[in-house]
């Protein structure tokens, strides 16, 4: 994202600890990388319950002043820059909450990241689904497609997907995905919980405002 994209952002914007999250990022991981952090306030909630070692990714040079306060390394630039700094170095779990989407090529991303992931390593993304209810509404009742300031529609994404576009956007990327699960969710209104079952349970994806995935690299065939 660019400086002039985060000048639209609100404060509270790089301080959420994404508390979801955490579960998703396996015990056994040790050193952890995360990329677009923030404040780091996700990475020094997971410090505070866990003892690992966590060096972060931020480009915003006020928000990464604030996360040199509370993980153990800052690398402040772009993911790709920073990334040839780490190429030494083996990650048991690298962390993307809320960020491929912000990239122009998370496909190619997810397969550099692939280069300081440990053999048993995961990635654990949080990625915004574009068919989140309110969403959906606005676009498939209304013919309405309104950018905002944060959220699903965020005026800096460059990239959308689905339940289904995060599981391929990983398998494509050379990653087997081994967990995909829907978060923070709302329920589904009576008329379009009465549609989804007709369907087949087609719209229960809906709920979701995005979905966690951990994957980890595949064995070549």
């Amino acid at each position: 994202m660019s400086e002039a994209g985060y000048g639209i952002k609100t404060s509270n914007y790089f301080e959420d600890t994404r508390d979801e999250m955490l579960a998703f990022v396996p015990t056994q991981a040790l050193r952890i990388l995360e990329v677009g952090c923030g404040n780091a306030a996700f990475a020094a909630r997971l410090k505070s319950t866990r003892a690992v070692h966590i060096t972060v990714i931020e480009s915003h040079a006020p928000a990464a002043e604030v996360a040199a306060q509370r993980v153990d390394r800052v690398l402040m630039g772009s993911f790709e820059d920073s990334l040839q700094q780490l190429r030494s170095e083996i990650f048991d779990c690298v962390v993307l909450n809320d960020v491929l989407e912000h990239l122009v090529d998370p496909w190619e991303a997810l397969r550099q990241l692939g280069t300081v992931l440990a053999n048993t390593g995961v990635v654990v993304a949080s990625i915004p689904n574009v068919r989140y209810l309110p969403v959906f509404k606005d676009y498939l009742l209304r013919g309405d497609w309104q950018y905002q300031r944060d959220g699903v529609l965020d005026r800096t994404h460059l990239r959308f997907f689905t339940e289904v576009s995060i599981r391929d956007l990983f398998t494509q990327s050379g990653y087997a995905v081994k967990q995909l699960q829907g978060i923070n969710g709302v329920p589904l209104p009576w008329k379009f919980a009465m549609l989804s079952r007709l369907m087949g349970g087609a719209l229960q994806d809906a709920r979701f405002k995005q979905f966690a995935c951990v994957a980890q690299r595949a064995e070549p065939n």
